[in-house]
């Protein structure tokens, strides 16, 4: 499957690659009065979901609203513009639009044709874009019974043929000097360890990382620095032991390092939601940092 893969990919890549070229030097933005722009797109995360009350809903808690609170400190002319769809945005329905949840909300359009006239609309003005895409495309391949193999293949396929072209109009649309970083994934099925189920975790673990790699090869394609958010969650570390106590009694049990942070970190352990909490977020937003330019 992973030849396959890379093989699609490294295709898509080279055929657009010179479409990068033809975006034209972006201009500095005005220093009298003029906005600049921080662009944040992607799913739900990228809009700060989180768990109200077993709801999930958008809040100003994401890591989008935290990186700009710490870059306004620094630019006090900086404004964050929230493009982000908070319901299962995939790569396809960024890209076409088609069957997106938010269709209405981007004029019957896609979210990248939005982001794509906005940074048109506002060329020179924008400071930094960040995305995160690609989570609901594999989200739906895991299950407590296990991971859908033909699931997983087909993700691979839609991000390696929808990734590329959405990263080079955003290029193009935003100039080569504005910085656009990307972001790779935590394991939220890293919970099936409170369930008996270490190989699922393990091997939910192995899909991730291949996925985290299709990624990450693709951001590098554009030369866009990624957020290691999977590092930053320790997702690989089986290895360290944490004591951790559950509830309903209060417990004290040794979990693995990576699988107490995504009890930490996220509502997973307790409600079954993948989203982040606010310091899960903050511990993203740290990561984003580390990879701006």
């Amino acid at each position: 499957m992973r030849s396959g893969w890379r093989r699609t990919t490294m295709g898509m890549l080279l055929a657009l690659a010179s479409l990068v070229t033809l975006a034209a030097p972006a201009n500095a933005a005005s220093e009298r009065g003029r906005p600049v722009w921080y662009l944040s797109l992607g799913d739900s995360l990228s809009v700060g979901v989180q768990s109200t009350g077993g709801v999930s809903n958008p809040t100003d808690n994401g890591y989008a609203n935290q990186l700009y609170e710490i870059l306004k400190s620094s630019n006090p002319k900086l404004q964050l513009k929230q493009l982000g769809c908070p319901v299962t945005e995939t790569t396809v329905t960024m890209l076409r639009g088609k069957n997106s949840t938010c269709r209405d909300q981007y004029h019957g359009r896609s979210q990248l044709a939005e982001a794509v006239t906005f940074l048109r609309e506002h060329r020179g003005s924008v400071a930094l874009v960040t995305i995160d895409i690609g989570a609901n495309d594999i989200e739906p391949c895991g299950s407590p019974e296990g991971i859908d193999e033909a699931c997983v293949k087909k993700a691979f396929m839609d991000v390696a043929a929808n990734l590329p072209p959405i990263l080079a109009a955003l290029r193009v649309a935003a100039g080569p000097h504005v910085p656009i970083v990307g972001m790779n994934y935590y394991n939220p099925f890293l919970a099936a360890w409170l369930l008996g189920e270490s190989e699922l975790a393990k091997e939910s673990n192995e899909t991730l990382a291949a996925f985290n790699g299709l990624l990450g090869s693709i951001y590098r394609f554009f030369r866009m620095p990624v957020a290691d958010v999977a590092a930053a969650f320790h997702s690989a570390d089986f290895e360290t032991l944490v004591p951790v106590p559950l509830p309903p009694d209060g417990a004290v049990v040794d979990l693995p390092l990576n699988v107490a942070t995504i009890c930490a970190l996220t509502y997973m352990c307790l409600e079954g939601n993948i989203h982040a909490t606010t310091d899960g977020y903050a511990v993203m937003t740290q990561a984003f940092l580390e990879a701006l330019p």
